[in-house]
């Protein structure tokens, strides 16, 4: 297959796999009566949390392109849910922490338990070499669309590639 033409197929591939993703969220979102805004905002808390690294409401609202304002309801949303609870760790008990409430753990558990097996599945078909390069592959895409974002977020124009 031309370069051109592999291009072409994992951009779509790609596309795809962010349309499915999107449509994944808005379902767990419209299950649990919640903004589909704030399914990124708890995988955003949850991964932090378990990382040893938990975000502050700014840090979150800075991650997700939100106010102050809209980062605060969305916060609270959660909070309400029982999907986030507020803590107060530090020295200093006016930087506020967001942690994983235990509900959130047993919601997505029986939303995503299921894709997570078909994942498991779906694994098994790929030996280690695949599945680093794909890993290689995602991570890169990962950055370079950060990358993007965090540029067209500070106004700047974006560099055509070469």
């Amino acid at each position: 297959m031309a370069a051109r033409t592999r291009r072409e197929e994992l951009v779509a591939l790609l596309q795809d796999y962010a349309g499915e993703a999107e449509l994944l969220g808005q379902a767990f979102a419209g299950r649990h009566r919640l903004h589909p805004t704030d399914l990124h905002a708890l995988l955003a808390v949850m991964r932090a949390d378990t990382a040893g690294t938990p975000l502050t409401p700014g840090r979150l609202g800075t991650r997700l392109g939100l106010s102050t304002g809209a980062t605060t309801a969305l916060v609270d949303r959660l909070e309400r849910a029982g999907h986030v609870r507020r803590s107060r760790e530090s020295t200093d008990r006016r930087r506020v922490t967001l942690r994983q409430a235990e509900n959130a753990g047993r919601v997505g558990a029986a939303f995503f338990g299921p894709l997570g097996d078909r994942v498991d599945a779906v694994l098994q078909d790929f030996d280690d070499a695949e599945l680093a390069a794909t890993a290689r592959f995602l991570s890169a895409m990962n950055a370079l669309v950060a990358d993007y974002r965090a540029e067209l977020a500070t106004d700047r124009p974006a560099t055509p590639a070469s």
